[in-house]
C-alpha cells in the first residue's frame, strides 16, 4: 500500500471528463474492496459517489473526505513524472495525493476498534454548479461524525478558515456597429474588461483579516461578439469572488449591481468555512502532525473554498488538511512524495488519539 504509487495511478485518469471520472471511481472502489475496505457506491447527477466505513461499530466518528475530479489539463499532464521529491501531474496536489493518503490511512485503520472512520469520495467538487452535490448527498445519507477532514492542499497545515464564494455572471451591454467603423459603436468586450477592473477596485476588495490579506477576484470566462466585422453589443463575463469571513456577500453583490449598463446574476454562492482553532480535535490533529513532522501545524486560512463548508452547515466541525505541494490548477502541479507518507501517518495517529479527546460522541445514522 504505497501512497506514492497510488497517487501516480490516480493521476493517470483524466478526471476532468465524465468517462475518466467513472473509470477512476471504478478503480478506487476495486482497490478499496481488495484491501478489505467494503465500499458503497451511488451516483449523484450521473457522477459516482463512494462511501466506506471501517473501525469501531460505535463511539467517536471521524470523516475523511476527498474528491476525484480535477480541472481540465493537457493530455501530458495526466502522465505522472518524478523530479526529485516532487511528483508532478494534474491533481497531484488537488487532491489525488491527499486522497491516496486517506485511502491508505483507511486501510491502516481497518482493525482498530476505538473510532469509526468514514471515507467519503465525491466527483464534483470542481464543478461550477453548487446545488445537489455529492457531498450533500452523502450527508443526507447520514455520513456525519464528530469531526471531518477534507484533504485539500494545505502543506500539512490545518485550514480552520476558508473564503466564501460569490460566483457571478455579468452581461455587459454596448452598441453594435460595423467593424470598419468601431467609433460608431460601443464595444461591449472592451467595456467588460473595464467592468472587471472596477470590481477589483470596489471597497470590499481592500479588506483584510487575521488569516487573509485580501479577498480574491478572478475573471474566469469571457464571451462576446458574434462576427469578426461587427462591434460586439453584448459581452458576458464570469467573475469568481472569494470573500473573507465576516464580509457580507449581499453588500458585495449590491455594489456590483450598481455598476452601469451591466446585468448581474448569481451562478452560485458558498459561505466561508470557519472552525474554532481551539476545538479539541483541531488540537489533536495538530499534535499528530507535530509528532510526525516535528513542525507546528499552524492554523491557516485557505483562499480556495471546499466541501468542508457542507459539513459545517450540517453541524460537523470540519477542517482542510492535505500534503505539501504547489501549483494546483497550473501546468506543473506537484506534491511532495515525502509529505504523502507523513500525511498518511498523521491521519492514522490522529484517529488513534481521538478517543482521548471526545467525551460525548454525536448521534450518527450511517
Amino acid at each position: 500500500m504505497d501512497e506514492r504509487a497510488l497517487t501516480e495511478r490516480l493521476i493517470t485518469y483524466n478526471t476532468s471528463t465524465l468517462d475518466g471520472i467513472r473509470s477512476c471511481s471504478g478503480f478506487v472502489k476495486g482497490w478499496l474492496d481488495s484491501h478489505d475496505v467494503p465500499v458503497s457506491a451511488w451516483t449523484c447527477h450521473g457522477r459516482p459517489i463512494l462511501a466506506a466505513t471501517v473501525g469501531a461499530a460505535e463511539g467517536p466518528t471521524i470523516v475523511l473526505h476527498g474528491h476525484l475530479d480535477v480541472v481540465p489539463a493537457y493530455e501530458e499532464q495526466f502522465e505522472p513524472r518524478l523530479d526529485g521529491d516532487r511528483l508532478i501531474g494534474r491533481g497531484a496536489y488537488d487532491m489525488k495525493g491527499g486522497l491516496a493518503g486517506m485511502m491508505c490511512a483507511t486501510c491502516d485503520l481497518v482493525r482498530q476498534d476505538g473510532v469509526r472512520v468514514h471515507l467519503l469520495i465525491v466527483c464534483d467538487e470542481e464543478a461550477d454548479e453548487d446545488a445537489g452535490k455529492g457531498t450533500e448527498a452523502l450527508i443526507d445519507r447520514g455520513y456525519l461524525g464528530d469531526f471531518a477532514i477534507t484533504g485539500e492542499p494545505t502543506d500539512l497545515l490545518i485550514g480552520v478558515q476558508a473564503k466564501g464564494v460569490l460566483a457571478l455572471r455579468l452581461e455587459v451591454l454596448g452598441k453594435a456597429a460595423h467593424g470598419s467603423t468601431p467609433w460608431l459603436g460601443d464595444n461591449a468586450a472592451l467595456k467588460a474588461i473595464d467592468v472587471f477592473r472596477r470590481i477589483e477596485s470596489l471597497p470590499f476588495s481592500r479588506a483584510s483579516s487575521e488569516l487573509f490579506d485580501r479577498p480574491s477576484i478572478n475573471l474566469g470566462r469571457i464571451s462576446g461578439g458574434d462576427a469578426l466585422n461587427k462591434v460586439p453589443d453584448v459581452c458576458t463575463i464570469d467573475v469568481d469572488i472569494r470573500y473573507l469571513p465576516g464580509q457580507d456577500p449581499e453588500q458585495i453583490l449590491a455594489s456590483v449591481r450598481d455598476l452601469p449598463e451591466t446585468r448581474v446574476s448569481v451562478i452560485f454562492q458558498r459561505e466561508p468555512a470557519i472552525v474554532d482553532r481551539d476545538h479539541p480535535l483541531v488540537s489533536a490533529l495538530a499534535d499528530a502532525v507535530r509528532d510526525r513532522t516535528r513542525a507546528e501545524a499552524i492554523s491557516v486560512g485557505r483562499d480556495g473554498a471546499s466541501d468542508a463548508v457542507s459539513f459545517l452547515e450540517a453541524g460537523v466541525p470540519a477542517v482542510e488538511f492535505g500534503p505539501t505541494g504547489g501549483g494546483h490548477h497550473g501546468p506543473d502541479e506537484w506534491v511532495s512524495v515525502e509529505s504523502l507518507h507523513s500525511y498518511r501517518r498523521a491521519l492514522v495517529d490522529f484517529v488513534e488519539i481521538v478517543p482521548t479527546r471526545v467525551s460525548t460522541p454525536r448521534l450518527r445514522i450511517a
